[in-house]
């Protein structure tokens, strides 16, 4: 009696294609802070250099840690998470818009 995992494999699938979803949109969102620091906003302006720096680094990493999570719960059976990162996304996207556009 043969036993067939196509169930299994269409969740590997499903796994793999959200894992590669959030990993082309944690390059979007590392793109889109690059470009609102480099905008220059007069808010950062005001800033202390030291703070500029140390703000940039935390965002980066605050962005690092979001992408990582996702990414880890996506390859562990939690696909669903690409949705969550896309939502993500568009918000981190809108924020960045309302910044570049100087609506903000």
């Amino acid at each position: 009696m043969a036993v067939s995992n196509r169930p299994a494999q269409r969740h590997t699938a499903s796994m793999g294609f959200a894992t590669a979803i959030i990993f082309l949109l944690g390059i979007a969102n590392f793109a889109i802070n690059r470009a609102v620091f480099e905008r220059g906003h007069p808010l950062f302006a005001r800033l202390p250099s030291a703070s500029q720096t140390l703000g940039r680094r935390a965002a980066l990493i605050s962005e690092f840690a979001v992408l990582f999570f996702a990414l880890l719960l996506s390859t562990q059976g939690w696909p669903g998470y690409a949705w969550a990162y896309g939502v993500y996304t568009i918000v981190n996207g809108a924020a960045a818009w309302l910044i570049l556009s100087g609506r903000v």
